[in-house]
């Protein structure tokens, strides 16, 4: 026999009264953060009638049962035979089984076996109907899993009373069940948190802080997907930076927009929770809708990024779960904070190691260099002072001229190192004192280039001028730019082996006018380049006197570039070397 049920008149407008408040934004649905509990939820909390399913291969029972208990505001389903009886309760799980003991082929007792059998019904409570004259075995039927018998024919009340009684029963087994399950399911969640917070109390790591949150919420909560997000600085964009997913394709590294999500982010940024009903493209089909949480990973100093969780469609996360992931993410701010700060201390320390050794560095070379000049004067004056007690007229001497050269290379390299010097220390002062005036590079740069052309020769090198086929004027302060460009045509003399080119190139595009030095024969290693301009920096070598200098020049030379408003870079490959002084055109 089929079944029949009274519909609710509640249920027609279930949807409509259920409905939810909803901000839209594309395929997005943004709960408010006060309304956490979603459509689902409202309908599993709506008020329904009790169902219960009656048995018995006697249609007159049926009917008369039936009358008496939809009158009484029940659902009533009907079978006429045990195997209508499992199908329905296996497809409608109603809240009661009226159970005939005695049917054909398939008797109550084993009807109420094979109930019990199946995770689905097995909790449904059970009352066998037997007639008084049926003599049957009780101690059977309550060691099947039936709650009670009642006899045939009965007072209908005594009916009523003893489902009223078994199903008051059966509710509070299901209270105490699920208050049970809330309460080990608490107890889960306080020791994931213990163990999570001692994890990350335990890790200076950023990334592995992350892991670890995202790996054991996403396995205690069955998540399809969890992620980290962190923001930028200016918090407009939200990075993904760590995920455990087991649903959806990877998505690590996925950077959205705050401006296109604002419903969304304002709450998050407000630190607020926020549970999102919406599609999910990488499901298939693409119309299938899945419920995610955002809870705000913030501490003292401000908020840091968000923990999202998936779950599949129709599923809600519980308030005992919203509270788990806002305090993991407040464990989860402590432990970034703290690895922050690690890690900053920690570049910190090697950043005063690596300026320690530099400084160490820079005072073997300056004194090596302040050395250096002093000893080839003495050695002059002693030669100077042996000429003029041995000779009658020294200055007629070859030695004499040599010795006279000796003071005034000497006095010149250690000008230039003193004034290496106090240049660097003081060149930031004298930016507010440079006074730009326009030149033209085309008339400038061959005067200058007039007074290296004798020392190329004599190094055995060749100095070829490059110049743009147009004229490039630029506004800037000729003493400095003179001094950038005497410096790297020093270090392009002293590096460059003979026979090897020096070029003096100017180049213009849209947006700057370039001056470049380029030399061949020599290469500057890729990991030696961003380094090159730090004070006290030199290129290692086998040989560390075999070129003099303090490491000043290039540092020296970037300070005056910054000066005079233009930017300097290095180039190096293919046997060649290129530094370029590029000066922003007016206007860019």
């Amino acid at each position: 026999m089929g079944s029949s049920s009274r519909k609710d008149s509640g249920e027609q407008n279930q949807q409509s009264n259920g409905q939810k408040k909803f901000y839209h934004k594309g395929d997005n649905f943004v709960a408010k953060s006060q309304e956490c509990v979603l459509t689902a939820e409202l309908e599993s909390k709506e008020k329904k009638s009790e169902v219960i399913l009656i048995v018995d291969d006697t249609p007159e029972n049926l009917l008369v049962l039936f009358s008496f208990l939809e009158e009484r505001g029940f659902k009533v389903l009907l079978a006429e035979d045990g195997e209508s009886a499992l199908q329905i309760a296996q497809s409608k799980a109603p809240d009661l089984i009226l159970l005939d003991v005695l049917m054909p082929e398939i008797d109550g007792f084993e009807t109420c076996r094979r109930l019990k059998e199946k995770p689905l019904t097995k909790d449904i409570p059970v009352i066998f109907l037997t007639a008084l004259s049926e003599t049957v075995n009780k101690v059977q039927g309550f060691r099947l899993g039936g709650v009670d018998y009642i006899t045939k024919p009965s007072e209908q009340e005594e009916v009523l009373v003893r489902i009223e009684t078994h199903l008051s029963l059966q509710r509070m087994r299901s209270t105490l069940a699920k208050k049970n399950q809330e309460l080990k399911q608490k107890l889960d969640f306080e020791a994931l948190l213990r163990r999570i917070t001692d994890k990350l109390r335990d890790s200076l790591n950023e990334n592995q802080i992350l892991q670890t949150v995202t790996k054991e919420l996403a396995q205690l909560l069955e998540l399809g997907s969890c992620q980290i997000e962190l923001y930028d600085l200016k918090q407009e964009t939200a990075t993904i930076a760590y995920e455990k997913t087991i649903t959806l394709p990877q998505s690590e590294g996925t950077i959205r927009n705050i401006p296109d999500f604002p419903e969304v982010y304002k709450q998050l940024l407000e630190k607020h929770p926020v549970q999102l009903v919406e599609k999910t493209p990488q499901f298939s089909p693409q119309d299938i809708q899945v419920t995610r949480l955002a809870c705000p990973i913030f501490d003292d100093s401000g908020i840091i990024g968000n923990i999202w969780g998936l779950k599949p469609p129709a599923e809600v996360f519980t308030n005992l779960e919203i509270e788990l992931i806002q305090q993991v993410a407040s464990q989860c701010a402590i432990a970034i904070r703290q690895a922050r700060l690690y890690q900053a201390s920690s570049q910190q320390v090697a950043e005063l190691a690596r300026v320690n050794r530099l400084k160490d560095d820079f005072l073997k070379t300056i004194t090596h260099e302040l050395k250096t000049p002093l000893s080839s004067i003495h050695l002059a004056a002693e030669t100077m002072d042996n000429l003029l007690a041995t000779q009658k007229n020294p200055h007629k001497s070859p030695t004499f001229k040599r010795v006279i050269k000796i003071f005034h290379d000497s006095y010149n390299r250690q000008k230039q190192l003193i004034d290496d010097l106090l240049t660097l220390c003081y060149v930031d002062a004298k930016s507010s004192n440079v006074k730009l005036q326009p030149i033209n590079l085309h008339l400038w740069i061959p005067d200058l280039v007039k007074l290296y052309l004798a020392r190329a020769t004599e190094q055995q090198q060749q100095l070829i001028l490059n110049l743009a086929k147009e004229e490039l004027h630029i506004s800037t302060d000729p003493i400095m730019l003179e001094r950038i460009l005497k410096e790297l045509l020093h270090n392009a003399y002293k590096y460059t082996p003979s026979g090897e080119i020096i070029t003096i190139q100017t180049e213009a595009d849209k947006s700057n006018v370039s001056v470049c030095v380029i030399n061949t024969g020599v290469e500057i290693p890729v990991e030696q380049q961003e380094l090159i301009f730090n004070q006290f920096y030199r290129i290692p070598n086998n040989d560390p006197w075999k070129y003099a200098g303090t490491g000043l020049g290039l540092a020296l030379v970037k300070k005056l570039a910054e000066i005079l408003q233009a930017t300097i870079d290095v180039e190096s490959k293919n046997e060649q070397v290129m530094f370029c002084i590029r000066f922003p055109i007016a206007g860019d």
